[in-house]
């Protein structure tokens, strides 16, 4: 065999270990999902069903003793809430995405619309956001500031159509370094150019920056 096609053979065991390496992680990262969505649905159902839920509250403070000393603080008792509020949320386990983590979902299940706790996931998901970018998103208000917040927004999963105002914020938010004061147009411009990734963010999905025209 040429060398040129041991190269071609052994990028080709290459691609296919990363590949099954990105698979496992998906599929490890979705089976610790569904465990917390089932340890949810179970706190549930002891508690006497969805509608009595929050009344076994004292039933959470005991069991967490027990689970954290065995297990380890992934268990405590602010864990054990966070997987009963996750069921609550999500009582259909299919529309949890394995694509999403736990931190993903953690950051919206304190979001009570549901409309506004949709849009940040669907955000995710469209845009590949890590958490540390959707904090930044829900700091900002991102959700607040859409032109169009008052439609109702379905996870994505289920959305039939999209349209150019569905992801436009208004007003659009400029960061602007605290020592710096903007004086003129030209100081906003250049201000623009420098934060352009993150201004184009905050238009939406689907723009980019083609140039400066002369």
């Amino acid at each position: 065999m040429e060398k040129q096609n041991y190269y071609v053979e052994i990028e080709n065991c290459i691609k296919r270990n990363e590949i099954n390496k990105k698979r496992r992680v998906l599929e490890e990262n979705y089976d610790t999902l569904r465990n917390y969505w089932e340890i949810g649905k179970l706190l549930v159902e002891a508690q006497g069903g969805s509608n009595k839920a929050k009344y076994g509250n004292e039933l959470i403070k005991k069991w967490s003793i027990l689970y954290t000393k065995n297990y380890g603080k992934g268990y405590n008792k602010s864990n054990l809430f966070k997987f009963r509020q996750f069921y609550l949320t999500f009582p259909i386990i299919s529309t949890v995405w394995r694509q999403l983590t736990w931190s993903h979902f953690r950051e919206v299940l304190i979001i009570k619309d549901e409309c506004e706790r949709n849009y940040y996931l669907n955000l995710c998901v469209e845009r590949n956001l890590s958490v540390r970018r959707l904090q930044e998103e829900i700091k900002s208000n991102s959700f607040e500031r859409l032109i169009d917040k008052h439609k109702h927004i379905e996870l994505i999963t289920f959305k039939k159509e999209y349209s150019i105002t569905s992801d436009m914020r208004n007003p659009v938010i400029i960061k602007v370094d605290k020592n710096k004061e903007i004086r003129s147009e030209k100081d906003l411009e250049l201000t623009i150019l420098s934060e352009i990734e993150f201004i184009l963010t905050q238009l939406g999905i689907g723009y980019t920056f083609v140039g400066k025209s002369v």
